[in-house]
């Protein structure tokens, strides 16, 4: 799995943008990390997260990771000094090695990532029984961040149990403030079709968050697009794997899933919508249980490649049709029933 795949991501929790002038000003180094400690004391802890967070971004946009990480860094040493006299700084603490750790998975650094891991893990778990929003949102994330760090060693239940935990995390947050967490939800759930290795717990817990994510998507900003769009395309290239593998009836479950994502995004009939449409075709006609759906699916599709005028995608369904090797099925009794002479 790709080390761009972190929680620091731009995509993932929306940046409250009233935290953008003191951002510049720290990365251009206009403001000292003492004056910004004292500027995050008058701030909640999801102002002051989110200040970290675009500086921290910034800087790597930048690709001055390195000099990212020795301020997260300095600035921690300030929290901890400040920790035991006032109690809220904690948390501070908790976020900085949360960020750390996406900082460090970014670099590759896997032990390093996992060292902050576990020290942000120890803080949080003074109080386990937290249900608020600073605890959730610093562990949701942290978990998405060494659910991919174990996946990357091997360890795969012990990633498959963190990363459930992060979406049912997300998930709790995003009902309160879908705006903020909705793409971070989705991008957890986009992480399943790579971490789980069963691909029925997979469709499964996709189908199971379905009513969440339509949330989401009737809102649509930016993130959460972005975020879907994600998901439909490793929904679609799973599909596309498990086709070639010659499991169709699998195949079908994630091409529906991608098509349902899709069209929440697209209201409108798009030629992604037919690539797509014809891929599922193709797999329903490959399951005895389901050909007859498929062959109907597909002799809509010409109608809608001929309007579109995607005269490649009209020549692929008419292969696939004539190539099917459908153990009796009437190809041509279902065309001339659809198109009559």
């Amino acid at each position: 799995m790709s080390t761009t795949q972190h929680s620091l991501q731009p995509l993932f929790v929306a940046i409250t943008s009233q935290v953008e002038p003191l951002a510049s000003q720290a990365v251009n180094g206009e403001i000292t990390p003492t004056a910004l400690r004292h500027a995050m004391t008058e701030m909640d802890f999801t102002t002051a997260y989110d200040l970290i967070r675009a500086i921290t971004r910034r800087l790597v946009e930048e690709e001055r990771v390195e000099e990212a990480i020795q301020e997260i860094k300095d600035f921690d040493a300030l929290v901890e000094r400040r920790g035991e006299e006032d109690g809220r700084l904690l948390d501070f603490h908790a976020a900085l090695m949360q960020i750390l750790t996406s900082l460090y998975r970014h670099l590759g650094q896997t032990d390093d990532a996992l060292h902050t891991a576990a020290a942000a893990l120890t803080l949080l778990s003074q109080n386990p029984k937290r249900k608020d929003e600073p605890f959730l949102s610093t562990l949701a994330p942290l978990l998405y961040d060494i659910a991919l760090l174990h996946y990357d060693h091997g360890e795969y239940k012990q990633a498959e149990r963190e990363l459930e935990k992060a979406v049912k995390l997300f998930e709790r947050l995003a009902r309160t403030h879908p705006e903020r967490y909705g793409a971070a939800h989705l991008l957890a759930m986009n992480a399943t079709t790579q971490v789980y290795r069963s691909r029925v717990k997979q469709v499964n817990t996709l189908a199971h968050y379905q009513v969440a994510s339509n949330t989401y998507l009737e809102m649509l900003n930016q993130g959460v697009e972005k975020a879907a769009n994600s998901l439909v395309e490793s929904l679609t290239n799973e599909g596309d794997t498990l086709m070639k593998m010659g499991r169709q009836r699998e195949a079908v479950q994630y091409y529906l899933r991608a098509l349902k994502y899709l069209t929440r995004l697209e209201p409108e009939f798009t030629l992604r919508q037919l690539h797509l449409s014809i891929s599922l075709g193709e797999a329903l006609l490959s399951v005895k249980a389901s050909r007859e759906k498929g062959v109907h699916l597909l002799n809509t599709m010409l109608h809608k490649a001929t309007k579109l005028g995607a005269n490649d995608d009209h020549r692929r369904i008419v292969e696939i049709l004539s190539n099917t090797k459908n153990g009796g099925l009437d190809i041509l009794g279902f065309w001339h029933k659809i198109f009559p002479r």
